[in-house]
């Protein structure tokens, strides 16, 4: 399985999103209190479990639990917030985006293989 993360501050983030520039990065803003998400966290991980792109960062937001950086993402990407929902970032720009029963791994994998 690929390596991903939560993160949970906006220092992470930031991090994360100047690094897109050179290391793109997925992120999936997973709400623990919603099955629509809880289905949408199966279809990530096992997309992860099938050897993804090693160039990319992936990591998981909960937006209960880490409201500010939920909100950072929407600003910093101008990507209106939903939940759950993915976002694929490269150069600090969104190249992708979906949301609720949309996020699935067939689709993951075909945006990102």
């Amino acid at each position: 399985m690929a390596e991903w993360k939560e993160i949970t501050t906006n220092e992470e983030w930031n991090e994360l999103y100047e690094r897109s520039a050179s290391k793109p990065v997925v992120v999936l803003k997973h709400s623990t209190a919603c099955p629509v998400s809880a289905n949408a966290l199966n279809e990530y991980e096992a997309y992860l479990g099938k050897k993804p792109n090693p160039d990319i960062d992936y990591v998981m937001v909960k937006v209960i639990e880490s409201r500010p950086v939920s909100n950072q993402i929407a600003e910093d990407t101008g990507v209106k917030h939903a939940s759950p929902q993915i976002l694929y970032i490269k150069n600090k720009e969104t190249i992708w985006n979906t949301s609720h029963w949309a996020i699935t791994e067939e689709h993951i994998t075909a945006v990102l293989d």
